[in-house]
Parts: structure tokens; C-alpha cells; sequence
């Protein structure tokens, strides 16, 4: 059995209507161990515990007509309440409409938000933690996301079925950086998007495979070569993938 941390250092708050799916993925490899260790929590709470009405309704027809259902904004709205009322300690002092700004951001994972990336990663985890809210159907009411300076952060431009999927991949990324998850903490100092750029391509033994070798300069033994040499293949990979890093990086250089 794995040492217990004393106090975690992150702990997420999840709102959801299919609470079943949690842990899921996070429950093993290096979350789930970090889990295990208590070096972050989970709190999964369902949200149709907090509808008022005999058949436990979450959603209704949307204002103005159309198709699919919305999440009611009572309905949430108290769910938000309740799990922030549960925490210990909480930015009182968080602007209006900086919801991001506090020690525990309430998120609302929804594909018009703001493009998650490592940058916004690692705010998250300079965090006591996060409350992150699972969308479904059309979408939630748009005033409880004003009336409690809920921050909408985007995977990317898809669509998903709901918001779990998103919120494990926002919790796995954000775990992975805490201290005493990852063995070589220094490893993530080179991974992609940590610079600016794509890391540069990984080999490892047999040296020869399929007639395709491994870079002699990978077999020479001179650091400083090597570190170039990955510099130069970051670059490079950068440039022809992914042209908008690429413009970045280089404004940034200069």
C-alpha cells in the first residue's frame, strides 16, 4: 500500500449526470498511483441529485424553440453552489467575471471556449484545484455560466457526447505535471508545446530495424551535439505541422 499524502496537492470537483464514469482512465498508470497516493482528490458529484421535482428533471426545451434540451440553470446553479460551499478555502476575492483567477476555477468544458493548451494546463495546476462541470444535450443556460463566472475551456473544434471525456483529458494533463508524479520530473521540461515546439523524435534499441537506423548522431555521445540535433528536428517538425506554433515561436524569439 502507497504512502498517503498528508494534504493533496489538487483537488478536483466534478459535476456530471453520469458519475459511473469516474475514475475511468485516471484510476490507473501514473494518475491513478498518484490518486492512490492522495497527492490529488476527486470529488464526483451527481447533478440531478440537486433537481427539485418528483421525476429528478436536469434539462428543458430551449427558449425560442429549436431542437435538443438545455440544462436548467437551477438545477446547476445549485449543484455549483453545494460543491463550492464543501471546499476549505476559496478566493473570496476573485474579480467579476474572473472566475479563473480564483484558487478553484469553475470550468465548463464546451467547444466555444478557450483552446486548452499546455500554457492554461499549468495555470490550472498552480491551482488548489478545479470544479469542473459535464455538459450534455444543447448546452447548459447561459446565466448560470454568467452568475457564477463559470470559464468555458475547449478541447479543440469537435464535438463530444458530454463533457467527461474532456474533463478526464484536462485532469490527466494537469496531474501528470504535479510534483512526485512523474519519476524524472525533467522529462517534462522537454516534452511538446513546454518550448514553444513539437518535441523531436524518440528511438530506441535494436539499433537497426527494417533496414532503418538509428541517427549516428544519437550514437556519438556528444551532448551538445545531440541537444542540437533535437533542437534542429523540433524545429523542423514544428514548421511543417504545426504552422501556427511555428509563427508564434518565432515572434516570441524575437
Amino acid at each position: 500500500m502507497m504512502a498517503q499524502v498528508s494534504t493533496p496537492l489538487w483537488q478536483a470537483q466534478i459535476l456530471t449526470l453520469f458519475p459511473e464514469m469516474f475514475p475511468g482512465p485516471l484510476g490507473v498508470s501514473l494518475a491513478g498511483k498518484a490518486l492512490e497516493k492522495g497527492i490529488w482528490t476527486m470529488d464526483v458529484v451527481q447533478i440531478r441529485d440537486y433537481a427539485t421535482d418528483k421525476h429528478r428533471n436536469v434539462d428543458d426545451t430551449p427558449a425560442g424553440g429549436g431542437p435538443g434540451m438545455v440544462m436548467r440553470a437551477d438545477v446547476l446553479g445549485a449543484a455549483i453552489d453545494d460543491v463550492v460551499a464543501r471546499r476549505q478555502t476559496l478566493d473570496q476575492d476573485a474579480p467579476s467575471g474572473g472566475g479563473e483567477l480564483a484558487d478553484f476555477p469553475v470550468v465548463y468544458l464546451s467547444p466555444r471556449g478557450k483552446r486548452l493548451d499546455q500554457a492554461l494546463i499549468r495555470e490550472f495546476a498552480a491551482k488548489k484545484g478545479i470544479t469542473l462541470i459535464c455538459g450534455r444535450f444543447e448546452g447548459v443556460d447561459e446565466r448560470v455560466l454568467e452568475g457564477r463566472n463559470v470559464m468555458e475551456v475547449s478541447l479543440g473544434d469537435f464535438i463530444l457526447s458530454g463533457g467527461e471525456v474532456a474533463a478526464m483529458a484536462l485532469m490527466d494533463a494537469v496531474v501528470r505535471t504535479l510534483p512526485g508524479v512523474i519519476g524524472q520530473p525533467e522529462t517534462l521540461d522537454e516534452e511538446s508545446f513546454e518550448s514553444g515546439l513539437l518535441e523531436y523524435p524518440h528511438y530506441t534499441r535494436p539499433k537497426v530495424w527494417e533496414g532503418r537506423e538509428i541517427p549516428d548522431v544519437l550514437q556519438s555521445g556528444h551532448h551538445g551535439k545531440i541537444k542540437d540535433w533535437r533542437l534542429e528536428q523540433s524545429k523542423k517538425l514544428t514548421e511543417e505541422r504545426r504552422p501556427d506554433l511555428w509563427e508564434k515561436y518565432l515572434r516570441d524569439q524575437e
